[in-house]
């Protein structure tokens, strides 16, 4: 079970009404590079920022909060996974 852990360089912020992760950059925050985050994206980050954890844990609590089914879950999971992933927002 391949375990990951959201990059602790990488912090959300509120900006007109949306959250997102601001990447940074070389000389400070580099406001040309970062991802909004949806409610749902943003429930996990706040569940799992600074944790080590696994898609099966992520879906563990979609399932908690969403009363969805395991499959669905999981395949949810890891999309979102995959997305941090292409962002480079995991360690």
């Amino acid at each position: 079970m391949c375990r990951m852990k959201i990059a602790k360089q990488h912090k959300v912020r509120e900006m007109a009404g949306e959250h997102i992760v601001v990447m940074p950059g070389r000389h400070g925050v580099d406001m040309t590079r970062v991802v909004a985050l949806n409610a749902t994206s943003l429930y996990l980050w706040e569940q799992l920022a600074g944790l080590d954890f696994t898609v099966d844990q992520v879906a563990e609590r979609l399932v908690a909060r969403y009363e969805i089914d395991i499959e669905t879950a999981r395949r949810d999971a890891e999309k979102w996974v995959e997305q941090l992933a292409s962002c480079g927002l995991l360690e």
